[in-house]
């Protein structure tokens, strides 16, 4: 069956006419339909799905999705995020060995794992990323494993854990402008984030982060983030439009053009990023795959 293209589904806060860039592919394809089927097989959940991501149709249809441990229930609020909050339930220590058949059975050369934020762990779920992390290698040595993580509440040695397991690259995001953290990141904070990168960047970790536009931020802010975040010495970063995912959620103040972030890709290489995924319907792990290769022979 033909993969049909269409405006995405979401319901937006904005009055604002959706733009021609910002239409998506929805899946239909039989590629779709295994991927779908495997993850309820394995009963695993992922972030395509909870965080409502645009590109599913394209990523799934592809083979490739993002897999998020430890429940679909995160102990915090962010005001953009889909992803349903409240008391996450008991996690499942075999949820290591399921994820990594997933990875198997799609023979996937690139694997991202994220999470939900899990403040009522002791270590925040830093133990259950490496074991994935493990499982993944054993089953298919020869994947890298991306791991996009929680900021930990700051606890470096909750991130030496995940270190522990050596991940190919290690993924957190500053999600937006130092001005807008605390309108959008309710229970984080910039400093914390680039702590994170730094600390596992001077471990000789190739680090990424990600920011949304969209959220009432000005270009120079942009800017400004990008630069500390080459302070913090990132060397991949992703930059995507905002989409509100209801009326409920913090509203989007503009759409940016294709040539704006055109613009920040190259703004981002000459600050020396080794690579800028910049894009109106980017996100964290979009075409992650794709970057990891020759990133990897750079490091």
């Amino acid at each position: 069956m033909p993969i049909k293209t269409n405006e995405l589904n979401i319901i937006s806060n904005t009055t604002l006419r959706r733009p021609e860039w910002l239409k998506v592919q929805l899946g239909s394809d039989q590629n779709y339909t295994e991927v779908r089927k495997l993850v309820n097989r394995q009963q695993l959940h992922t972030v395509c799905e909870s965080a409502r991501c645009p590109n599913i149709g394209e990523c799934w249809t592809r083979r490739t999705a993002t897999f998020m441990i430890l429940g679909d229930t995160c102990t915090r609020s962010c005001t953009f995020c889909n992803i349903k909050t409240g008391k996450p339930g008991v996690y499942d220590l075999n949820e290591p060995q399921r994820v990594a058949a997933a990875v198997k059975e799609l023979n996937l050369k690139h694997a991202v794992i994220t999470s939900v934020a899990r403040d009522d762990l002791q270590d925040g779920g830093a133990a259950m990323f490496a074991a994935t992390i493990r499982a993944i290698r054993e089953v298919l040595p020869g994947c890298s494993v991306e791991v996009l993580i929680p900021d930990f509440r700051g606890n470096l040695n909750d991130l030496d854990t995940v270190l522990a397991a050596r991940p190919d690259i290690l993924n957190h995001n500053v999600e937006t402008v130092r001005r807008l953290q605390k309108e959008l990141r309710v229970q984080a904070t910039y400093e914390r984030s680039l702590s994170i990168l730094r600390h596992a960047a001077g471990q000789n970790f190739m680090t990424k982060s990600g920011l949304m536009v969209g959220a009432g931020e000005t270009k120079e802010e942009v800017l400004q983030t990008l630069r500390d975040l080459r302070e913090a010495n990132c060397r991949i970063v992703t930059i995507g439009q905002y989409l509100p995912p209801t009326k409920a959620h913090y509203p989007m103040d503009r759409f940016y053009h294709p040539d704006e972030f055109a613009e920040f890709k190259h703004l981002g290489l000459e600050l020396g990023f080794s690579h800028v995924e910049s894009g109106p319907l980017v996100r964290s792990s979009y075409h992650a795959d794709e970057q990891a290769p020759h990133l990897a022979e750079s490091a």
